[in-house]
């Protein structure tokens, strides 16, 4: 009787260590992370996350063992929303306005939902133009064309509809919509320079906008600092069931965000090197330099006035669901932090 009792005990353990190992897989926090960063300094912090392998030092700081990183290089919000949704990325930096858009329309969607890891970057985006006859938003024309990464939803489509609210009204909003072209920075800054195409202005960021006012024909119509103030323009982002998920991974990349930060404030030369080496550009480090230098640029975790954009797009009516708090967007970490 012994014998059969401990034989049949063995046999239900041993057919109960699949089911353990599947569990245990189940559980398991993920190998590898897929990311995604845009071109322009407005990005640097992932950049530096990226060349020097901070996710995966801190994932095996925290007992994750070797989790590999996958890159990708995508700019416009809908591109990357689409990817997000579509399960080809894990962690994503976007405008934040394309982050407000999709945490609206995904929201208590289980495997839509996103979550806000932290904010990115703050740093004034310029309107520059080849037209001598514009000076102001009211001196378009249907003959100009107006290049933005992403039409209505990029960063710089939503802060163009704010500064048009400002100017004509909040119900005129969209009054310049109908003369925005998608094209990325690098293409868009080479179309503007040519003059030799439909493109008559470019809404940009660093270091294209510093590239464009170089030349004496660009003049520049608009400064978002001038309009919005001192606004976070980019955050990173994940699919809230992601976090779930990898909380210990998610932790990495966080930590890894901020000592990257740190590294940017410390060492200026250091960050301007790995913006170029990342980004292939070629620019003066020198020039690279001078514009992290712009007291304007700063790169935080802790969202500056992101509400802004929620109240903007609300009265727009281009979202439907609101956060009642900023934090409300991201993750529990940031409750106590003091963002707006």
């Amino acid at each position: 009787m012994n014998r059969r009792i401990f034989s049949r005990m063995m046999i239900a353990a041993t057919l109960a260590l699949p089911m353990v190992a599947a569990t245990g897989t189940a559980r398991a926090e993920a190998t590898e992370v897929r990311l995604s960063h845009g071109y322009g300094l407005l990005y640097l912090p992932l950049m530096v996350i990226r060349d020097q392998g901070l996710v995966e030092k801190h994932a095996k700081a925290l007992g994750l063992g070797d989790v590999k990183t996958k890159w990708v290089l995508l700019d416009g919000g809908n591109v990357i929303n689409d990817a997000m949704l579509a399960g080809n990325l894990d962690i994503a930096g976007t405008g934040a306005p394309g982050f407000v858009t999709l945490w609206s329309k995904a929201r208590g969607i289980p495997r839509s939902e996103v979550v806000g890891l932290g904010a990115l970057s703050t740093s004034p985006l310029w309107l520059n133009t080849n037209n001598p006859n514009v000076k102001s938003l009211k001196d378009f024309t249907a003959k100009d064309k107006i290049a933005i990464p992403g039409i209505k939803t990029s960063l710089s489509a939503v802060l163009l509809q704010m500064a048009a609210a400002k100017t004509f009204g909040i119900e005129n909003y969209a009054k310049l919509d109908p003369l925005t072209v998608g094209l990325s920075h690098p293409e868009a800054m080479g179309s503007l320079l040519s003059g030799k195409t439909e493109i008559t202005a470019h809404f940009t960021s660093p270091p294209f906008s510093y590239q464009e006012a170089k030349e004496p024909r660009i003049t520049r119509v608009l400064n978002t600092s001038d309009v919005l103030g001192h606004i976070t323009m980019d955050v990173v982002f994940s699919l809230k069931s992601f976090t779930e998920k990898n909380p210990k991974l998610t932790q990495a990349f966080m930590a890894a965000q901020e000592e990257a930060n740190a590294y940017i404030a410390k060492n200026r030369k250091g960050a301007a090197e790995t913006f170029l080496r990342v980004s292939k550009m070629k620019l003066p480090q020198a020039e690279v330099e001078q514009m992290l230098a712009d007291p304007g640029t700063e790169f935080s975790t802790t969202p500056v006035d992101i509400m802004q954009y929620v109240l903007f797009m609300s009265k727009a009516g281009t979202i439907k669901t609101k956060p009642a708090v900023w934090n409300e967007m991201f993750v529990p970490a940031f409750k106590d932090r003091k963002g707006s």
